[in-house]
């Protein structure tokens, strides 16, 4: 674990993912009649609930709108739902007043270009394994895993090893 990750992990207060390649593998899946369906990845979802569980609130902000993200985030107990919304900046913008936060205290998980700035501008700002070269060249760090494979659980594990809340919610099942 690189140590300046862990620095910048320690204050994060609100956790922030896309949820196409971060979430899911990247792929749309499209039925005859027109709707759609996504795969999600049990390992990321509890770590979702971890992380909320350790007090850090979490958000989605989504530029594709489906029912079935609305349903995965209140299944996971995701505090705050944004879709259909392309320009993330804005919508970060518009939750941390809301919240009363700082950009230092928000950490971002994401995959492609419409996720830069947000990652550029955040406290702790990742790219997925998977993730654009680019957009993994200005994050602050990469996940081991691929986006929809464990990345997102990666991402919570990090921000709760750099708070000192991981040990006591993986001992709790022992």
């Amino acid at each position: 674990m690189h140590e300046h990750l862990l620095q910048r992990a320690r204050d994060i207060r609100l956790a922030i993912f896309d949820v196409d390649g971060v979430l899911t593998d990247g792929r749309l899946y499209f039925l005859t009649d027109g709707s759609e369906f996504k795969t999600f990845n049990t390992l990321d979802g509890h770590g979702i609930k971890m992380l909320i569980n350790s007090g850090v609130r979490t958000a989605i902000i989504s530029g594709r709108k489906t029912p079935v993200v609305e349903r995965r985030a209140q299944n996971l107990g995701i505090q705050h739902l944004y879709q259909g919304r392309e320009d993330k900046l804005v919508v970060l913008d518009e939750l941390l007043t809301e919240l009363g936060l700082s950009y230092s205290e928000v950490a971002y998980l994401g995959d492609d270009l419409p996720d830069l700035p947000v990652i550029r501008r955040v406290g702790l700002g990742m790219a997925v394994a998977s993730a654009d070269t680019f957009v993994r060249e200005h994050a602050h760090g990469v996940t081991l895993a691929r986006g929809g494979e464990g990345a997102a659980r990666e991402f919570c594990e990090l921000i709760m090893r750099a708070q000192g809340t991981l040990a006591a919610a993986q001992n709790a099942y022992l």
